[in-house]
């Protein structure tokens, strides 16, 4: 392959850790793209999740994989950033009922203009994020509408998208379900063993089994039919 098919075939995929980026990942290798995957230390509780993706970015032998830093923590406002109680044991219908505080302030519209800068300094246009709008915790950040503003929007804020060449930001799980998403991942082999989903670990690492985000895996696998590989501190 000649470096323009190579760049035309690379993609920068949005990497936490946990299952639906993981299987994101995978789908971007099985649709042919080669990977730059972007992490971020953001100022979160826990390191756990950044352990979990340097372990997914090595099984999948990506072609980079960056680590930024930045302390989101200076702002707060989060449970995930700030000292603020993150909440467990909620049903499906509290979580539905409101945008819950483990909401970070801007996070997805931070982290994908980071990977749309780097992207289009590796003269990459295309962009994966693992965002979905049907088993996901309310944040306004995880829809449809909002991917495609963001994609409008890098079109008219960069050189590459004024010179006519514009990112295209992919969401390909953003109508699944989190058992669609644990299956396809399975069938593109994802261990799930090395992902991580916990808000509030336990300083072993292990998660909660409480927390939204714990809730929401369980039910997954659950409904998926696939064992949870997760250890709980419960």
């Amino acid at each position: 392959m000649n470096k323009k098919a190579a760049e035309e075939k690379s993609g920068v995929v949005l990497l936490s850790g946990g299952i639906d980026s993981a299987t994101t990942l995978a789908m971007a290798l099985d649709a042919g793209f080669q990977v730059h995957a972007m992490s971020f230390r953001y100022g979160q509780r826990h390191a756990r999740e950044l352990e979990a993706a340097r372990k997914i970015a090595r099984s999948f032998e990506v072609m980079a994989h960056l680590i930024l830093d930045i302390d989101l923590a200076q702002i707060g406002g989060s449970a995930l950033t700030d000292d603020i109680p993150v909440p467990g044991g909620r049903s499906s219908a509290d979580m539905a009922r409101s945008i819950p505080v483990t909401y970070v302030p801007a996070r997805n519209t931070i982290f994908l203009s980071f990977a749309l800068a780097w992207a289009e300094s590796l003269g990459i246009s295309d962009i994966f994020i693992g965002v979905n709008a049907l088993d996901y915790s309310g944040y306004p950040d995880c829809r449809p509408e909002y991917i495609a503003a963001f994609e409008k929007m890098a079109a008219l804020a960069t050189r590459a998208g004024v010179e006519g060449n514009p990112a295209r930001i992919h969401a390909p799980l953003i109508r699944m379900t989190k058992s669609e998403i644990i299956r396809k991942g399975a069938s593109l082999g994802v261990d799930f063993g090395m992902t991580h989903s916990c808000y509030d670990p336990d300083t072993a690492g292990r998660a909660c089994g409480r927390c939204d985000s714990c809730l929401i895996r369980k039910k997954g696998f659950r409904e998926a039919g696939i064992p949870d590989p997760t250890i709980y501190a419960e």
